[in-house]
């Protein structure tokens, strides 16, 4: 069974000329992340950056709210930016909102695509690797022992102390996310870490090579296959039909994404470009519900098996209303036909 969740960066760019007062925007989040709990999905994962246009720079505090709010789904960090942060307080978040959920709670941990963190917390980019490194290991030293004998060089040692709370799941899932970057393919599985694969452009079937990379890399460290789980999180949207699902979907994606490429120095989207990214091959999970669980089958065969996929939605300029109907259809019609295939 293939695992169906959502991502969100609790997007303060709705309503009619992006006006949503961030208080409302907030409230919406916490709607959608309750009906994605009733409707059945697995997992809702909520980002990290520090720019005006989200409210995700507080993950851990999001997500207790909706802990608040639901029963059954896990909750996450979509990605948490470990290199900026203190791995003693990251996990000590988790911790606590994993006796919140009452064992609900993972962490995806990455270096993150938006830089603007490093700045903000006194860091040096050229750091960028070296911080995550470092950082990490200490994260998965901490989850694993209750008291912690480390030293580094970004942070004064720690000398057999304790960390608490601690969390109720006997070992809090840890992931690690990844871009395209060799390296981190090879990390994730020489640790045994779950994978979470951000595919948010091109043609997925492309990073099969750095998933066997992760897989050989696993084995050789001595893990089982079963242990090597792999994610892929890409955009996606689900309508009644594929018509309407690319006439709602359209307009905010291209606005957006080309706004990002005049950041990034990406080409404009074009209805072209964006006729290539919702085609078999082409990342964008995109359509009616029968589409897209399709879609989603055809790119965990392409990449030898995957156990969780997980939807960017709300970065297209779409209402709340619209996202609703969109959790409500994965829920009712996707997850079904994925489950039944």
């Amino acid at each position: 069974m293939i695992e169906i969740g959502i991502d969100s960066f609790a997007s303060a760019m709705y309503g009619d000329n992006n006006s949503l007062s961030s208080v409302d925007a907030m409230e919406q989040l916490l709607q959608r992340i309750e009906l994605a709990d009733q409707v059945g999905l697995h997992v809702f994962g909520i980002g990290e950056h520090h720019k005006k246009e989200f409210l995700d720079s507080a993950t851990a505090v999001i997500l207790s709210a909706a802990a608040s709010r639901t029963k059954n789904i896990r909750l996450a960090s979509a990605v948490n930016v470990l290199s900026a942060a203190d791995p003693v307080r990251v996990y000590q978040e988790y911790a606590t909102l994993d006796l919140i959920s009452k064992g609900r709670a993972e962490i995806v941990v990455g270096r993150g695509s938006s830089i603007e963190a490093y700045p903000l917390f006194g860091f040096n980019l050229n750091d960028y690797d070296a911080l995550f490194k470092e950082k990490l290991d200490l994260l998965l030293q901490i989850r694993d022992n209750e008291f912690v004998n480390w030293s580094g060089k970004f942070r004064p040692a720690i000398n057999n102390l304790p960390v608490y709370p601690r969390a109720l799941q006997e070992k809090l899932p840890i992931w690690l996310g990844v871009g395209g970057t060799p390296e981190s393919f090879v990390r994730a599985g020489s640790l045994g870490l779950p994978l979470m694969v951000a595919v948010i452009g091109g043609q997925t079937h492309r990073f099969r090579p750095l998933i066997d990379l992760y897989r050989e890399a696993g084995q050789a460290a001595g893990y089982k296959p079963e242990e090597l789980k792999v994610g892929l999180h890409s955009p996606g949207y689900v309508s009644g039909t594929n018509e309407k699902a690319i006439e709602e979907y359209y307009p905010g994606y291209a606005e957006l994404w080309t706004k990002l490429g005049l950041e990034r120095g990406w080409p404009p989207v074009t209805r072209q470009k964006f006729d290539t990214l919702i085609d078999k091959q082409g990342v964008l999970v995109l359509g009616s519900p029968e589409q897209v669980a399709e879609k989603i089958l055809r790119h965990s065969e392409a990449l030898g098996g995957i156990s969780r996929f997980t939807f960017q939605m709300d970065n297209a300029g779409l209402t709340h209303e619209q996202l609703m109907s969109s959790i409500e259809f994965i829920g009712t019609k996707v997850i079904p036909l994925i489950k039944n295939s």
